[in-house]
């Protein structure tokens, strides 16, 4: 017996590791619990945020007639660029239509037979340089001068037609030193007594157009300005209203965001509810002035048509808003939170 125990001793030694081995090893709890966390923390932190955004607009309602005069000035200061846009946009169109094809008037000699006029303008037709040509013939010009001026019964008098022949070429390459080097070289031809390229008005319009951007860009940044004075101001009045509310709310530790985020949420909700009335100002524009445009436009027998805001340019319009009032609003939080501390 006495033999046998130290041998059962050690066999228990050398299974003893083995037993070791096999025993699962303790599960750590702690990246577990630490994505707990975090997906608590985040669903705490939307929550939050949804009820801040819910109070604040609230808190728009509860105070109806501040509210309302400051959206209707935001409003107006962000339509008033709108309708800048809006104007900018149809004199591009319209000075499109007007510069995309500029034409060289060709007033033929005056003793010069329909039918040489005619040849002369299929001579025209056959050049490379021209994309369009256009004959006005003496009798074609007459018939426009009396339905244009009104005095058809003076012209009835004449003997003669006074007007010459006209070709109207169009060319392919619109520069400016295109135009002139093709105007000097039609000139020249016998059939031709004047060619005539009225640069003039072109380059009036140019200019007028580009004037136009530097106004509205002025205009637009004077008026983003205002929007973010108002916005800044109307924060301003409101941390003041509530300056005891968050004099305890520092006092009892809450952060700096914490105490921010109503704030910029209403600087948030008067960019987005004033681009969105700005907006229907707009509309309301065009459609009151949508049919005197067509009506004059039908008059100089133009396809002109009115455009609006389409889908791009409101979005702008509305991000524009959100983001003048994002801005103001922290700016003034930034500033005046600062100078209320607990007691």
């Amino acid at each position: 017996m006495a033999n046998r125990e130290p041998v059962k001793r050690g066999a228990e030694r050398h299974q003893r590791p083995q037993e070791a081995a096999v025993q699962p090893a303790p599960q750590s709890k702690g990246a577990a619990k630490h994505k707990v966390d975090l997906a608590a923390q985040s669903k705490s932190w939307i929550r939050h945020h949804k009820q801040t955004a819910r109070d604040s607009f609230q808190r728009l309602r509860t105070t109806p007639l501040p509210s309302l005069m400051t959206l209707a000035v935001l409003a107006i200061a962000l339509a008033l660029p709108g309708l800048m846009f809006v104007g900018l946009k149809n004199i591009h169109q319209l000075s499109g239509e007007w510069k995309g094809d500029p034409k060289i008037s060709l007033y033929l000699q005056k003793t010069l037979p329909d039918e040489a006029a005619e040849q002369f303008s299929q001579t025209m037709l056959l050049r490379a340089d021209l994309a369009a040509v256009e004959l006005v013939t003496k009798d074609q010009g007459l018939h426009e001068f009396q339905r244009i001026s009104g005095f058809s019964d003076v012209i009835g008098f004449l003997n003669k037609n006074p007007l010459p022949a006209v070709v109207v070429v169009q060319p392919v390459d619109n520069s400016k030193a295109n135009l002139v080097s093709l105007q000097t070289e039609l000139g020249a031809l016998a059939e031709v007594d004047e060619a005539v390229l009225d640069m003039v008005w072109v380059e009036r319009l140019a200019s007028f157009v580009e004037l136009a951007n530097r106004v509205v860009l002025v205009l637009g940044a004077l008026l983003a300005l205002s929007v973010l004075l108002v916005v800044g101001n109307t924060i301003r009045l409101s941390i003041e209203n509530r300056k005891d509310e968050i004099q305890v709310a520092k006092l009892v530790g809450a952060t700096d965001s914490w105490v921010k985020r109503p704030f910029i949420y209403t600087g948030f909700w008067f960019g987005l509810i004033g681009a969105l009335v700005a907006w229907l100002f707009v509309q309301i524009s065009l459609l009151l002035i949508q049919e005197p445009v067509g009506q004059l436009a039908a008059l100089y027998q133009s396809g002109f048509e009115l455009q609006g805001l389409g889908f791009t340019d409101s979005l702008i319009l509305l991000l524009t808003g959100v983001v003048l009032g994002l801005i103001g609003a922290k700016l003034a939080v930034g500033r005046h939170l600062k100078e209320i501390e607990p007691q």
